[in-house]
Parts: structure tokens; C-alpha cells; sequence
């Protein structure tokens, strides 16, 4: 049943779930379009990383706005680096990235090996906790998600440059605050896989419906059954993406044997 108790932990969650469709739908595609696909695990650890910092840091984890700023921080100094290596490594530029990845996480388990509550800062920051999102924390990123897309807006070009890790850094660091490195993953990649190989109109409306219905029925089934939300965000989404992606082969295959 669904009562006000409920909808009022729900509504706010969905609403984060949204944001980050948001901009992840759009940037996703680029994503896959430039083939690095574990960028977005990169920075997202990386800006996790930050956070730890800060958090093992009295006078850093005092400072207003430092749970944001540290990860901004370190998200936009790890983007600046994949960015340098995609002009001078482009041939193993996937390879280093994923280098990058793994050396972030192990840093991160160092930095947390002997802090007591290390382990549950690290799968807080792994999985989120999109279920006690508030509406405060919503605002900034709402304002900065709107600022990214009038940008792509106005200049969509700027995501064939440079300018598209800035971008990236900006979103993934906002995104780890509200669901955690996994989902910013799984955002990222699987509506834009399910739409990979569709060629027709309203490919991005497609995508955004994707990601909708995989965040909704991940967050009932998480709220009603009491399972991990990030958890269960994941696997609806990717439930969604598959049917969407083998819905669209069927439909190719219909209306290549009517032709």
C-alpha cells in the first residue's frame, strides 16, 4: 500500500532519478558515441575520492559546501587528466581510464582501511542512498543540470571538444552526492545502449522513457520490498534496457519481412 509516509519518501527520490536522466541520457550517448566507456566510473570514483578526502580531513569536512567542492574538485582535476591522455594516448585511452579507475578505488580503500566507519562511507558513496534523498538537496543540483543542458543547448558542439569533460566532471560529481557511482554508471550506459543501434525519430525521448520506467519500478520495488535502492535501480533499469533494445529488434525484423 501506498501511503503519504511513503510518497513522501518517494516523490523526492523519483524526482533525483529524473535529474539525473536528466543529463545523463545526453551525455551517455556521447559517451558511447566516443567509445570510453569507463569514463563515467572514472570520474565517479574519483569523485568519490574526494569526498573521502574531505572526510578524513576535520577542517576540510568543516568547510561550507565541502562535501561538494572536494569531489568537484577532484572530478574536474581526473577529467582534465583523461582529456590530456585522449590527445596523447588515444589508441589505449579505454585501457587507461580503466587504469585510472581502479587505482581511484584502491586509493579509497587505503584512505578508509582503518577509519571505523570506512566501510559504510564507502557503500554509501558506491550505491547511494536515493531513498533519504531530501528536497534541499536538490536544488543545486537542479541549477547546475539546467545550466549544463542550456549550454548543450546553445553550443551542442561543445560536446565533440574538450569542453565535454568539463561537462562530465560538472554532472558525475552531483550525480555520485545523490545516487552513487553504480547508478551514475548505469545511467549513463544503459538507456544509451538500449537506443545504440535505433535509427528513427524521438531516439532521446525513447532513451528518457527508458530510464524512467527502470528509476520508478526500482524505486517501488525497493521501497516496498525493502531492498538496497541503488540495487534495485540497477537491475529494473537494465530489465528496461533489454526489453526496449529486444523490442526494437523485433520490430526491425517485422518490418523488414513486410517490405
Amino acid at each position: 500500500m501506498f501511503d503519504l509516509e511513503l510518497m513522501s519518501i518517494l516523490l523526492p527520490a523519483l524526482a533525483a532519478g529524473i535529474l539525473v536522466l536528466s543529463t545523463h541520457i545526453v551525455l551517455g550517448k556521447q559517451v558511447l558515441k566516443r567509445g570510453i566507456i569507463f569514463i563515467d566510473l572514472a570520474i565517479a570514483q574519483v569523485a568519490a575520492l574526494g569526498a573521502i578526502v574531505a572526510h578524513m580531513d576535520h577542517r576540510l569536512e568543516e568547510m561550507p559546501f565541502s562535501h561538494v567542492l572536494m569531489p568537484a574538485l577532484f572530478a574536474l582535476a581526473g577529467a582534465g587528466f583523461i582529456a590530456w591522455l585522449s590527445k596523447r594516448m588515444a589508441g589505449e585511452l579505454e585501457a587507461m581510464i580503466g587504469c585510472f579507475y581502479v587505482l581511484s578505488a584502491v586509493a579509497a580503500m587505503l584512505l578508509l582501511a582503518n577509519d571505523p566507519h570506512g566501510a559504510e562511507l564507502l557503500k554509501q558513496l558506491m550505491s547511494g542512498q536515493i531513498l533519504w534523498v531530501s528536497w534541499s538537496q536538490l536544488v543545486l543540483p537542479t541549477v547546475v543540470y539546467v545550466l549544463v543542458l542550456a549550454v548543450i543547448f546553445v553550443r551542442p558542439q561543445i560536446l565533440n571538444g574538450a569542453g565535454f569533460y568539463l561537462l562530465f566532471a560538472l554532472v558525475i560529481t552531483l550525480s555520485v552526492e545523490l545516487v552513487g557511482v553504480y547508478l551514475v554508471f548505469s545511467t549513463l550506459i544503459l538507456p544509451a545502449l538500449a537506443l545504440n543501434k535505433y535509427q528513427g525519430k524521438n531516439g532521446l525521448f525513447y532513451a528518457y522513457l527508458v530510464g524512467l520506467m527502470g528509476y520508478l519500478l526500482g524505486l517501488v520495488l525497493s521501497a516496498t520490498m525493502d531492498l538496497p535502492s541503488g540495487a534495485a535501480i540497477v537491475a529494473t533499469l537494465a530489465i528496461s534496457a533489454l526489453v526496449f533494445r529486444l523490442g526494437l529488434s523485433k520490430a526491425a525484423r517485422v518490418s523488414h519481412t513486410q517490405s
